[in-house]
């Protein structure tokens, strides 16, 4: 769909001419060992059971699987994932204003309504051959999932891109919560979000729960879709994560909906805060 030729016209304008993000089309999966490959699913997957675990109980798990790896190895397949592990954080403990620079501020605070609260996150996507990155935002009243995009990396411009786009089609939303990854404490997403006048809200270090709405997200979207067909490649990937995006707004109902739509319950809350 997306041609590279000499002659062409530039990548983001045939996006444009398309209607699609360029995220879309960085098919460019970064070559592991067909071993590290396996490791790194299996490792993407006890994430799902256990994001509790440390690489220290991590390792001791893999090699109770059979797979000769060390700490090291361990922690460096880690970090690919984007493994955060969830741990109680100390009250007592000073944060390094570098790593974090905004405050929680969601707790306590009654959302009501769609674009008052949106939660944006990274996960690590496998692939047959490969691995990709999604990068998602839910609105967090209605479940919505505003807009995503896939990439072979995870740069703060791809994230900014995303972000932007999600704004010129639903609105400025109030807040936007993140963790703390080095892609929402840079100046250029930092400055993005100020200009518009958005609040920015950081989780507490380990704490990946106080991003709970879009943890969910990933659990639904690997369990119910990425797991299942293995894709096979960046293309494939993209157009089941797209297939799979459109029945998780617009026919999958939640329970803490009313068994409702995300789509169905984001347009009647816009509708009514308009009126």
């Amino acid at each position: 769909m997306i041609k590279k030729e000499k002659d062409s016209p530039s990548i983001s304008k045939q996006c444009d001419l398309l209607a699609i993000t360029r995220s879309g089309v960085y098919y460019k999966p970064k070559p592991e060992s067909d071993q590290n490959m396996e490791i790194l699913n299996k490792i993407d997957q006890q994430y799902l059971i256990t994001p509790f675990y440390g690489s220290r109980r991590l390792c001791e798990e893999l090699q109770k699987m059979g797979y000769r790896v060390n700490i090291k190895k361990v922690k460096r397949l880690m970090r690919i994932v984007n493994w955060r592990t969830i741990y109680p954080k100390k009250r007592t403990t000073r944060i390094d204003p570098k790593a974090y620079k905004f405050p929680y501020l969601l707790k306590n605070l009654t959302i009501n309504k769609a674009n008052q609260v949106w939660e944006i996150d990274i996960t690590y996507i496998p692939m047959a051959k490969g691995h990709m990155y999604l990068f998602a935002i839910i609105d967090v009243y209605t479940r919505y999932v505003v807009s995503w995009g896939l990439s072979n990396d995870m740069p703060a411009e791809w994230c900014c891109e995303i972000i932007e786009q999600a704004i010129q089609t639903n609105g400025e939303p109030e807040i936007i919560n993140s963790d703390q990854g080095s892609q929402f404490t840079s100046d250029l997403y930092v400055n993005l979000l100020k200009n518009k006048g958005i609040a920015i809200s950081m989780d507490s270090k380990g704490r990946a729960i106080d991003n709970i709405f879009i943890e969910r997200l990933w659990r639904s979207v690997k369990t119910e879709n990425v797991y299942l067909y293995a894709y096979e490649n960046g293309a494939k990937l993209y157009n089941g994560l797209k297939e799979y995006f459109m029945f998780y707004n617009t026919q999958r109902p939640h329970q803490s909906l009313d068994y409702k739509t995300p789509l169905e319950c984001y347009q009647m809350s816009v509708i009514t805060t308009a009126a």
